[in-house]
């Protein structure tokens, strides 16, 4: 894997006559700086090699917390086909690869809860999070649970209970609804071991509370992975921070759904491009909304 965007350091241009008759001496101004090469803390490229955990890590970490306190931040991780396809054959799995999967995992691991939409749980086949070894002195130094938590956004808590993902969570599971929904389902909910969280007036969650309601119950650092609906709902609510998207070097044409779906908006939301990687034709990609980064003090 290579860093294309920060570039982190420069490799020196040419300093004999031989090789570069015309360069300037190394450090003057105007002279040729050669290709951007990250390089990890032993000074070797990170070039065509496969980086570790920790250094995923360390470059998706969340914004630390300003001086007014912890505010939540949600990160949305998606993957795309270059034609703008979020599925193939109505999953996400086909258009991802091994280092798209260990980013997956990264963003969970660094997570205080994946919010996800219901639809998403159904036809993914969601389970809960597991607690990696890799990530549990960092989590732990981070006050976190072992596991993030699924919350699931859902408004006829139209799911099945008896389900792992309720039944044997490291972390409880969250629904997350509206004041209107069906109680009977919200007490089906409650028996199951999960916690219903009330973040709207209507039978639904209302987008924009979300993050707040998940966020007064300490839990700062979301993680979105849709699906297309609501993510095109936090879009529309404005309460996307950043978004990590990984574009995959396939054509997939079709009818299938964009990263987001729903209403469009009335003025396209700018976002601020902060961080490229690139392995095997793929680029992973981070994006955090323009100005959103004073929030955390960052």
């Amino acid at each position: 894997m290579r860093r294309l965007f920060p570039v982190t350091d420069h490799t020196p241009a040419p300093t004999s006559a031989e090789s570069a008759p015309d360069a300037a001496p190394e450090g003057r101004e105007g002279a040729p700086r050669g290709h951007g090469t990250s390089r990890d803390r032993g000074g070797r490229s990170l070039d065509d090699r496969e980086w570790s955990l920790d250094e995923l890590a360390d470059a998706y970490a969340y914004p630390e917390a300003g001086p007014a306190g912890p505010a939540a931040w949600l990160r949305a991780n998606m993957v795309s086909s270059l034609d703008g396809a979020a599925q193939h054959d109505g999953r996400s799995q086909p258009l991802s690869s091994d280092t798209d999967m260990r980013i997956f995992g990264t963003l969970r691991s660094l997570a205080d809860a994946v919010v996800v939409g219901a639809e998403t749980v159904r036809r993914e086949g969601y389970r809960p999070a597991r607690a990696r070894e890799a990530f549990a002195a960092r989590r732990a130094a981070a006050g976190q649970t072992a596991a993030p938590a699924i919350a699931i956004v859902s408004a006829g808590l139209d799911l099945d209970f008896s389900l792992p993902l309720f039944t044997a969570p490291l972390t409880p599971t969250l629904v997350v609804t509206g004041a209107a929904a069906p109680v009977d389902r919200m007490d089906a909910a409650r028996r199951a071991g999960a916690e219903v969280v009330i973040a709207g007036e209507g039978a639904g969650a209302d987008p924009g509370r979300v993050v707040g309601e998940l966020g007064a119950r300490g839990l700062t650092r979301l993680l979105t992975e849709g699906g297309p609906r609501l993510l095109g709902q936090f879009v529309a609510a404005g309460a996307l921070d950043e978004l990590c998207l990984s574009v995959a070097p396939l054509l997939a044409a079709g009818s299938a759904q964009r990263i987001a779906g729903g209403p469009g908006l009335a003025v396209p939301d700018r976002f601020v491009l902060t961080s490229v990687l690139e392995e095997a034709g793929f680029l992973y990609t981070r994006y955090q909304r323009g100005g959103r980064q004073d929030r955390r003090g960052i």
